[in-house]
């Protein structure tokens, strides 16, 4: 049994903060399907972890032979330990620690058009990870995180972009000042969802470049953000329902500029 003062042990436990994964730019991959996308992506993966009890497969069993042959060091960990680890309810045995290549905003590559996504204040880790899909799938150069949004790394969040986040860059911790100006150095139009009060979508030009802005599930995007130069635009919806999830709304809002872009 590793003792709790191993030094891999004690990074591993400490991955499950958020702070801790800031400060050592790492974190945890957790499942098959996952661990496969982080050994294909450009990330760094220093680590594999696996649980004998649970990792049974033969994709597992081909991820460490991977591994192996790549000299990517691995450990086997007691099935208790792993259900540390894992925050699945059915765990597959196998993680990676994996390399965050922090980004920042002088890092984006602007396409002409720009497509890019500003997540303001969402807190739910599962919508957070659902945004960043879509805006895979949509093409986007990227998403913006503002202070106060939960954290990308978290393991919810991580396993609802499905693999996404090894896509396309994801900038954390943003100011609303350094991400305004921003958008005015690279002439993109600022267009925020609204719950209300907003032009219909449809009436949006999105074909030029954007940025479409997510805001809380509360609140819709803050004050802060909506103020100046900013467009806002609100989804019809002739039905009965109140609103719309904002993972759905800004998918809605990223194909909008799709089938736009697909006209022109």
């Amino acid at each position: 049994m590793l003792s709790k003062q191993n030094p891999r042990v004690k990074l591993l436990r400490r991955l499950l903060a958020r702070h801790f994964r800031e400060k050592e730019e790492k974190f945890l991959a957790e499942g098959v399907r996952f661990v496969e996308e982080a050994l294909k992506s450009s990330f760094l993966v220093e680590m594999l972890v696996y649980c004998p009890e649970y990792n049974r497969s033969s994709r597992g069993q081909a991820l460490l032979a991977t591994a192996s042959s790549r000299k990517i060091p691995t450990l086997e960990v007691e099935k208790a330990f792993f259900r540390e680890l894992a925050e699945t309810q059915t765990p597959q045995g196998i993680l990676a620690v994996v390399k965050w290549p922090r980004y920042d905003l002088a890092g984006l590559r602007v396409s002409r058009p720009a497509l890019l996504v500003i997540v303001d204040g969402v807190l739910d880790p599962g919508n957070l990870g659902t945004i960043v899909r879509s805006a895979d799938a949509a093409g986007a150069g990227g998403v913006i995180l503002l202070k106060g949004t939960v954290d990308i790394l978290n393991s919810k969040a991580l396993r609802a972009t499905m693999g996404s986040i090894f896509h396309l860059p994801v900038v954390q911790g943003c100011a609303v000042g350094e991400v305004k100006a921003f958008l005015k150095h690279y002439d993109i139009k600022a267009v925020a969802g609204v719950p209300r009060g907003g032009k219909p979508i449809f009436e949006s030009e999105l074909h030029v470049s954007c940025a479409i802005i997510a805001g809380s599930e509360a609140r819709g995007p803050g004050e802060a953000v909506l103020a100046g130069a900013v467009e806002r635009v609100c989804i019809p919806m002739p039905g009965q329902a109140e609103s719309l999830n904002v993972a759905v709304s800004t998918a809605i809002m990223l194909y909008e500029a799709i089938r736009q872009r697909s006209l022109q």
